[in-house]
C-alpha cells in the first residue's frame, strides 16, 4: 500500500501537470480503444469461449479509472468536477453505444446488448474503483 507521503506526492504531480498524467494517457487509450474496435473480428485470435466479453469489461473498466480521472483533475468546470461520477458513467455509456453501432460498419463485428452491458459494467466498475481511492485521500485531490 502506498504511504501518505507517496500518495501526496502522487496527487501533486498529477495536479501540476493533468495533462501529462491523466489527459494524455485518456487521449492516448481511447484512440487505442477505437483503433482495436475497428478491426475486422477474424483478425483477433480467440483462445477461449467468454474472451469476449472479458476484453469488453477489461477494455472500459480501464477507459472507466482513466474518464474518472480526467473529471476529477480537469480545471474547466467544477461543476462537473463535483459531479464527476455521473458524468463519468453518462460518458461510458454514450461511448459504449456508439462503440457498438459503429461495429455495424466493421466486417465480421456485430452490435450486441451484451458487449454493452459488459462494455458499462466494466466502465462503471472502473470508476467506482477510481472514485473509492480517490474518496480515501479527498483532501489531497482538492
Amino acid at each position: 500500500m502506498l504511504s501518505n507521503l507517496s500518495l501526496t506526492l502522487l496527487f501533486n504531480s498529477i495536479k501540476k501537470n493533468p495533462f501529462r498524467f491523466v489527459h494524455l494517457p485518456l487521449i492516448l487509450y481511447w484512440v487505442f480503444l477505437f483503433v482495436m474496435t475497428s478491426i475486422p473480428i477474424e483478425k483477433i485470435p480467440k483462445f477461449f469461449n467468454t474472451q469476449d466479453k472479458l476484453e469488453h469489461f477489461a477494455a472500459y473498466f480501464i477507459l472507466g479509472v482513466l474518464v474518472k480521472l480526467n473529471t476529477v483533475f480537469q480545471n474547466k468546470s467544477e461543476l462537473i468536477r463535483r459531479n464527476s461520477i455521473t458524468v463519468s458513467c453518462i460518458i461510458i455509456t454514450v461511448y459504449a453505444m456508439f462503440d457498438e453501432i459503429h461495429q455495424l460498419i466493421i466486417p465480421g463485428r456485430y452490435c450486441d446488448f451484451y458487449d454493452w452491458l459488459f462494455d458499462f459494467i466494466g466502465g462503471i466498475t472502473g470508476i467506482i474503483l477510481a472514485s473509492h481511492f480517490l474518496k480515501r485521500d479527498e483532501s489531497l485531490v482538492q
